[in-house]
């Protein structure tokens, strides 16, 4: 299953390793990943993901990683950006 994650997260050294780390260590992969910094100063982040277990489980590991403020996941239906066939790589 294919989801997008929704993120804010505090401009601090480390953290987008943190997420990607936790979301990987989790059993999803991550397939593309785009971002920007906001007015406030925070970073939203949308990161691709496939995974076969359930994204609940991963919202809610990383709503507890220090330096992410919200996490919002949807399902992605159809091949993710960049798959020629449809497939995931």
């Amino acid at each position: 299953m294919h989801y997008r994650l929704d993120l804010v997260l505090k401009p601090v050294e480390g953290a987008l390793v943190r997420v990607i780390g936790m979301t990987e260590r989790r059993g999803f992969a991550p397939r593309a990943i785009q971002g920007s910094p906001a007015s406030d100063g925070r970073w939203r982040l949308q990161l691709l993901v496939d995974g076969g277990r359930p994204a609940e489980t991963l919202r809610r590991q990383l709503q507890k990683v220090y330096d992410c403020e919200s996490v919002e996941v949807v399902p992605v239906d159809g091949p993710l950006p960049g798959a020629a066939d449809g497939a995931a790589p």
